[in-house]
């Protein structure tokens, strides 16, 4: 059985971190202006961070220089080309086809992977990126598991697929989109997508007995999300995927919290190794227990299994587990009193949760007593006032820097 890689968001230098102490074997960002996520905190400083750091520790950055180009960003282009070429990502995510001519110029050494925004929904497109250069192709999300079953029959044997297994999903063709840009000017094929297919919408149609009268279709009186897509959640297929001999498993999220990105990779990160081990026991669903927990939306195989799929869309917007939330993340370990930065109000007798790294099962605990972090005073309880704010308390099990807790409402 191939060893398939498990593919991360990272927004940030420290979420780079926290994807790999969960199990990423590699992760993607970008800087702010050249990627489709302008908000992302990533920097040219955080990149050269992150490449070198996760080169030092055996694991893989991808760098997305993915949106799609007016002529006055070449010479930004190019510049960045330059500098990812003395930097060595593992590979540049592009998909316009001006970019990459020039990734192949000025960044030759860098393997080129080619993004699901360039629609590759064929062997035939497959072909054409990989005899102009491109090794890897990032398949769109709308391609059903038989069509890409047949890809992986039939391409170039060093050509290498990747496919998103979970996140959010955009209600346009492979987030080819131009609806924020036309309601919010936020371009979203420049990174600044305004997500304007979340938005709750109120619909009106034309009385044909009273022309010109409108009267609302509505779900209820906030609207309807008419738009917006439910989040795309294969653990239940992994099994599948990883015998077809994909050689990469993205999970979408690069705007993510901490939280989400430890609580996600985890359970994949295990669902991968467990099946490994043991193909015949595979049971998705302790994994997707997991993944329920921090679940912002409905889950759904979207078109893998089933072209006719019509369980795909999220009508009543957003759907929170309002049982769990970010708890905090350890800051320092000690066998008496830990230190733990919060991430929302702690009170002595609330219930946590430890995500454990490699561990599917959390280690669940009572909070007993709560210290002031600066005076060790026994305290009743914290709230996140300010960023960073801490607070000491006991923890169960040995715990290491940035371990992730959650609170069980």
């Amino acid at each position: 059985m191939k060893k398939v890689e498990l593919l991360a968001p990272a927004g940030s230098f420290e979420k780079a971190k926290i994807a790999y102490l969960y199990g990423a074997d590699a992760v993607y960002c970008g800087t702010s202006s050249l990627s489709l996520r302008t908000r992302a905190e990533m920097q040219n400083e955080d990149l050269e961070n992150t490449i070198k750091y996760a080169h030092s520790i055996g694991k893989k950055v991808y760098v997305t220089l993915n949106i799609f180009a007016w002529d006055e960003k070449y010479d930004e282009i190019i510049e960045m080309a330059k500098k990812l070429e003395e930097l060595k990502p593992d590979g540049i995510i592009a998909a316009d086809g001006g970019v990459i001519d020039i990734l192949r110029k000025y960044a030759p050494s860098v393997k080129i992977n080619v993004s699901t925004q360039a629609n590759v929904v064929s062997l035939h497109a497959a072909n054409f990126w990989y005899k102009n250069g491109a090794k890897r192709m990032i398949m769109a999300r709308e391609m059903n598991k038989e069509q890409l079953r047949y890809i992986m029959k039939n391409k170039p044997e060093d050509m290498e697929i990747e496919i998103f297994i979970h996140g959010a999903i955009c209600f346009a063709y492979s987030g080819r989109c131009f609806l924020s840009d036309f309601l919010a000017c936020r371009s979203a094929n420049l990174g600044d997508c305004a997500q304007s297919c979340r938005w709750q919408y109120n619909l009106y149609a034309e009385d044909r007995n009273h022309p010109g009268e409108l009267m609302p279709v509505e779900t209820d009186e906030h609207g309807t999300s008419i738009f917006s897509s439910k989040d795309l959640c294969l653990i239940k297929e992994i099994p599948e995927i990883i015998d077809m001999g994909v050689d990469s498993l993205k999970i979408e999220g690069r705007l993510k919290t901490e939280y989400y990105l430890a609580s996600v990779i985890n359970a994949y990160r295990n669902a991968i190794d467990d099946y490994e081990k043991d193909p015949e026991n595979y049971d998705y669903t302790k994994y997707l227990k997991e993944i329920e927990k921090v679940k912002t939306r409905g889950l759904t195989t979207f078109y893998f299994n089933d072209r006719n799929n019509k369980d795909i869309q999220e009508y009543n917007g957003r759907q929170y587990n309002e049982n769990y939330e970010f708890g905090g993340k350890v800051v320092e370990y000690n066998d008496d009193i830990s230190t733990i930065e919060i991430k929302n109000k702690l009170t002595v007798g609330d219930t946590l949760e430890i995500i454990v790294p490699g561990k599917i099962e959390p280690v669940e605990f009572k909070i007993e007593k709560l210290y002031d972090v600066e005076t060790d005073e026994e305290i009743n309880e914290v709230s996140p006032g300010v960023k960073g704010q801490k607070v000491k308390m006991k923890l169960p099990i040995e715990c290491k820097k940035d371990w992730i807790i959650r609170r069980k409402k």
